[in-house]
């Protein structure tokens, strides 16, 4: 990092810090030619996110796209934006953790229904039903089945 006076690219750092929003390391620096302190932000380079869709194409990860639809399978559900908020969160860390800047859209389907099915049961079934694309009642009914299995 180059000193905004002199140009020495000799600094070190006097404070480190997490910036207000948390999405940043906040550093002062002084400079070691002329000893002028300055302000540097580190951040984590984010990468878009690609959903690969059933045909083949590719579109950008949209946060607000995911939750219309948790929204509508939690509809008159006690679960909370918050709450819906929370797994967005988790899905999108646990893909940007992994380095995967490519998926499919199954893939965060099946991200969603492994969060979902310990928040609230109807929900995961609402949108089980929508993500599988189920056919027939008997689909519905082997879902149910599998979901009371597990008790």
């Amino acid at each position: 990092m180059r000193c905004p006076k002199c140009g020495c690219v000799e600094s070190k750092v006097v404070d480190s810090r997490p910036s207000e929003s948390n999405d940043a390391i906040r550093r002062r620096r002084q400079c070691i030619e002329c000893g002028t302190r300055f302000t540097t932000y580190e951040r984590r380079e984010e990468m878009p996110i690609l959903v690969i869709k059933k045909d083949g194409t590719k579109e950008t990860f949209d946060r607000q796209k995911l939750m219309r639809g948790l929204v509508a399978a939690t509809v008159k559900r006690n679960v909370t934006l918050d709450t819906l908020n929370e797994i967005i969160d988790s899905i999108e860390s646990y893909l940007r953790d992994n380095g995967q800047i490519e998926i499919a859209s199954q893939e965060i389907g099946k991200l969603v229904l492994q969060r979902l099915v310990s928040v609230d049961k109807v929900a995961y079934v609402r949108f089980a039903s929508v993500y599988r694309d189920f056919k027939d009642v008997d689909e519905f009914n082997e879902e149910l089945r599998s979901l009371a299995g597990e008790h």
